[in-house]
């Protein structure tokens, strides 16, 4: 079968679906293939902490009913260490961004429902296989091949592809060799995620560092939370009974039974912590978007603000080119959106290092500690420094569109 259409976007996620809609809304002609089932996309649990940009961004498109209706609105973070604790203001210290709470597969559901609503293609079970001719010139299109689960492949030619597929999907691949530069960092620790049917136990995110190593509470609704658990590298999930995980949770996290009320565990994953970024993010007709481009770590949830900021950016340069003929807008693409990737891949990495037990057995793992213990000394008794993390951890203000 053969579709035509002026941009194929591959992947139903935050990024891939936000970039559909818009351009959808402008009349832009596009579709969305996508590898998994509707099923799986609409109910696997990722982020869920939506930064101010983000909110504004959904909201100017008509996009952010149900988040704003049901998310919650959180403005300030906790830090724990022993019996210490302190709260950081970053709304009031950020100029009133703060963060909206609202599962990430619950925006992902909004938006498929608001593409289809509005008319437009999305092609669950459909795996993007190849893409040829991406150094098409100008009068020719590149081609998108994908499998169909019930007929023969779906060949769709278009004049450019959006890879919001992933780091594991199918678009960077397909860049020739020698052509994207790539910079990746392996943290020495890994992340146990949890994600259980218990209520929140207070109203703000906390960040423990205890001596057993990290622990994080995060919020997502009335009666499911996530948390994490420092682990080694290469643990796994099986090593962690509901017991011990309840265990060191209470521990870590300094809350007792009364405020943290063991619950199913709907799941429980090793992360592998690592950063990536490639880059460019183009080559010729393809863009790269989210993961595709882009790995960082959940500390300071800012994988899925930075990949739905990549889609508004080329949303915004695709609708100045189709409008205006420009071409040259679309080259500026990755120099945008570069540093303010860099920005949160600094701040992830920093935060992770305030927070995270240094590996045992180091000789310098005591001179360690105690830089971490003079890093969270200062977070609280800084104006000035709690500032500065509170304008990263908030994220960049609502961006102005490309013009």
């Amino acid at each position: 079968m053969l579709l035509r259409t002026r941009v194929a976007i591959v992947g139903a996620g935050p990024a891939g679906l936000v970039l559909a809609n818009v351009l959808r809304q402008a009349g832009i002609d596009c579709l969305v293939v996508e590898r998994r089932s509707r099923a799986h996309v609409e109910n696997r649990a990722r982020a869920g902490l939506i930064e101010h940009r983000t909110v504004e961004f959904l909201r100017a498109h008509g996009l952010a009913g149900r988040l704003l209706a049901e998310g919650a609105e959180h403005g300030s973070c906790e830090f724990r260490h022993g019996d210490g604790r302190f709260s950081v203001p970053y709304r009031e210290l950020a100029g009133g961004r703060a963060h909206h709470v609202y599962p990430q597969q619950s925006l992902v559901r909004d938006l498929i429902a608001a593409y289809l609503a509005d008319g437009g293609t999305l092609l669950f079970s459909h795996p993007a296989m190849a893409v040829a001719d991406l150094d098409a010139p100008d009068g020719e299109r590149a081609v998108l091949r994908c499998e169909s689960p019930d007929s023969d492949p779906v060949l769709i030619e278009c004049d450019f592809i959006a890879g919001c597929d992933g780091f594991y999907g199918a678009a960077r691949p397909a860049v020739p060799a020698g052509r994207l530069r790539a910079d990746v960092k392996q943290h020495e620790f890994g992340w146990l995620a949890v994600l259980a049917e218990t209520p929140p136990a207070t109203n703000e995110i906390i960040y423990a560092l205890h001596r057993d190593g990290f622990a994080g509470h995060m919020l997502r609704t009335s009666s499911v939370s996530r948390f994490y658990l420092q682990c080694p590298v290469g643990d796994h999930p099986e090593n962690w009974s509901d017991d011990r995980i309840w265990s060191a949770l209470h521990r870590r996290l300094g809350l007792s039974d009364s405020e943290l009320r063991p619950g199913p565990i709907i799941e429980k994953t090793v992360l592998d912590m690592r950063g990536f970024v490639a880059e460019p993010m183009r080559c010729g007709r393809l863009f790269l978007v989210g993961d595709a481009a882009h790995i960082i770590t959940p500390a300071g949830g800012k994988g899925m603000n930075l990949a739905i900021a990549d889609a508004a950016e080329l949303a915004d340069r695709l609708l100045v080119h189709y409008r205006s003929g420009n071409s040259a807008v679309l080259d500026g693409y990755s120099a945008a959106r570069l540093p303010d990737i860099w920005h949160a891949q600094e701040f992830s990495h920093w935060l992770l290092h305030l927070l995270h037990s240094p590996v045992a057995g180091r000789e310098d793992s005591a001179f360690l500690h105690r830089l971490q213990l003079s890093r969270l000394d200062r977070l609280r008794d800084s104006a000035a420094f709690a500032a500065s993390f509170a304008d990263s951890y908030a994220g960049p203000p609502a961006r102005s569109p490309v013009r």
